[in-house]
């Protein structure tokens, strides 16, 4: 499949959310996309597939899908991803506060 600047250009304004999300970072965290096609003879169905990975420090978050629409896979993902950056940020930040008063 042909990577376009409009397909690339929409990568880039929708994983944008993710760079600020990893701004915090103490390390550089880094993002790969892979799209394609699962098959090059289909003509209907779930032919776009979609995977991000993010290395983040101390982990790696991936997030993959696949679908009839290109940017609908690309949103899909980008929300899979900054569901786990999310949650990921939250269980650091959780650790780094140490346990409750009252609750050790």
């Amino acid at each position: 499949m042909d990577l376009t600047d409009a397909i690339k250009n929409y990568v880039e304004e929708r994983v944008a959310v993710l760079e600020k999300l990893t701004s915090s970072f103490e390390s550089t965290a880094e993002l790969r996309a892979e799209l394609g096609k699962t098959s090059q003879h289909h003509t209907s169905g779930p032919f776009f597939f979609v995977e991000f990975h993010l290395d983040a420090p101390g982990t790696t978050l991936s997030a993959k899908a696949e679908g009839e629409d290109l940017y609908a896979v690309i949103d899909e993902v980008r929300d899979d991803l900054k569901r786990q950056l999310v949650d990921y940020k939250e269980k650091n930040i959780d650790q780094n506060r140490g346990p409750r008063p009252g609750k050790e």
